[in-house]
């Protein structure tokens, strides 16, 4: 029996990796779709490029991307359009959030989450109530480094890049989110990698929870982020 229960748990284990690989597939498609709608060329779409790149970083299919390429910029008529929408909410403790979602209905999708957020201890608020306090700006990912603190500190000043900061092994870069383009080829031709480049919402002040507090937000995010049209979500925690 401990033979059975053990290929139990692996199975289960394989079909929750295997949900959360088609959850990120499928938010990374929607994300080409929407870029793909301003032209299908990532040579010449600098939004469709930074997608492109986020699903090959992802291992996802060559197939999968170029469908959605695709579909996004008309070639492919199969499915509803798809828009991109931003909603303001509170979650537990009072935590500022926008939740980013992209979907064929908007009706269908305001209500999902409004409903999630009501029976999980969230509430939705009107437009303009939350956003105000959070800064759109760039975010690019830098891995690989060989540089030293002086040469790097230097090169990214010289970007034009406002900020940048450690996270683990990484180098995180902020930058406007309109020199972002610009930004990127910067840093790249000085020789470094760029993992990833992409857009945020960064709080302009934050909020500090107790573990306690933030372990109930962390299973609030969690389910909510199951949510299908659900593809990113940003807050205020420190």
């Amino acid at each position: 029996m401990s033979g059975h229960n053990k290929w139990s748990k692996i199975k289960h284990k394989k079909a929750a990796t295997d949900a959360k690989r088609s959850k990120i597939f499928s938010v990374i498609s929607k994300e080409i779709i929407l870029a793909a709608k301003n032209g299908g060329d990532p040579d010449y779409n600098f939004q469709l490029k930074m997608a492109v790149d986020k699903a090959r970083a992802s291992n996802m299919p060559n197939d999968n991307i170029n469908k959605a390429i695709r579909r996004g910029s008309g070639v492919l008529k199969d499915g509803a359009q798809l828009e991109e929408y931003l909603f303001e909410a509170y979650g537990p403790n009072q935590v500022a959030m926008l939740i980013r979602a992209v979907s064929d209905n908007k009706n269908r999708t305001l209500s999902e989450v409004r409903t999630f957020l009501t029976k999980n201890g969230g509430k939705m608020v009107e437009g303009g109530s939350i956003s105000w306090q959070f800064d759109q700006v760039g975010r690019l990912a830098i891995s690989e480094i060989n540089k030293s603190e002086d040469e790097l500190e230097e090169i990214i000043i010289e970007s034009g890049a406002d900020d940048y900061q450690r996270e683990g092994k990484n180098l995180v870069v902020y930058a406007p989110f309109q020199k972002l383009q610009v930004v990127k080829e910067f840093l790249e031709k000085a020789g470094l990698k760029i993992e990833e480049a992409t857009l945020t919402y960064l709080p302009q002040n934050v909020l500090e929870l107790s573990n306690k507090k933030i372990k109930v937000y962390a299973n609030f995010i969690e389910k909510i982020e199951e949510q299908d049209d659900v593809v990113e979500i940003y807050d205020n925690l420190i």
